[in-house]
């Protein structure tokens, strides 16, 4: 059974850390949690980790996280809300095995695009966190909005592409109105990738 690490922070509620439990609790995901990794000791998706009795470990610095890791041997580590830049050493010892949500459309080359499903060219966002990405898809009136599950790479917000989601934009849509719908989904298909990347072989 392939184990995942999941890194948290206190930055968000934990609720992709969440849907991960949820999901490897009733067998969607044929894996076990081996660790949650918070930066912080306040950070909402600790509780939600200890309520299932997950083991945790606080990691502040990110110097420490590479050695933290090997403790656990992950086959695949997911970010859920993780604010700590991940240092290229840490790449290096997990490479196409570290799984990231990011809120826009990442092409599969640097120089490429990807349409939504209307055929309009979807909106990268490149170098946007959570709230500016959504403000960016009602500012240039996009008319879907999507995150991206990928692989880290040291280019920064790129990487091999594991799945693309996509919800339509509505005209009165908010920041808080369009990212609940979003969030939906992004939880999706982060469960989708790692269901496929746990399969046994």
């Amino acid at each position: 059974m392939k184990r995942i690490a999941v890194l948290i922070s206190n930055k968000g509620k934990g609720t992709n850390l969440q849907a991960i439990i949820d999901a490897v609790e009733s067998g969607l995901i044929p894996a076990k949690i081996v660790v949650v990794v918070s930066d912080a000791e306040d950070a909402y998706g600790v509780k939600r980790a200890k309520k299932h009795q997950l083991k945790v470990e606080i990691c502040p610095k990110k110097e420490d996280l590479l050695s933290i890791l090997n403790k656990y041997d992950p086959a695949y580590i997911a970010l859920a809300g993780w604010k700590q830049i991940i240092l290229d050493e840490t790449i290096d010892a997990f490479p196409n095995r570290i799984l990231n949500v990011h809120p826009g459309l990442i092409p599969d080359s640097v120089n490429s695009t990807v349409a939504a499903p209307d055929g309009t060219q979807a909106l990268w966002n490149k170098g946007k966190f959570t709230k500016k990405a959504i403000q960016n898809f009602l500012d240039q009136k996009s008319t879907y909005a999507g995150s991206t599950i990928h692989f880290l790479s040291k280019e920064f917000d790129f990487g091999p592409v594991l799945k693309r989601g996509f919800v339509k934009v509505h005209k009165n849509d908010t920041i808080d109105s369009l990212y609940e719908r979003l969030k939906k989904e992004e939880h999706k298909i982060y469960i989708e990738s790692l269901q496929k990347l746990c399969q046994p072989e």
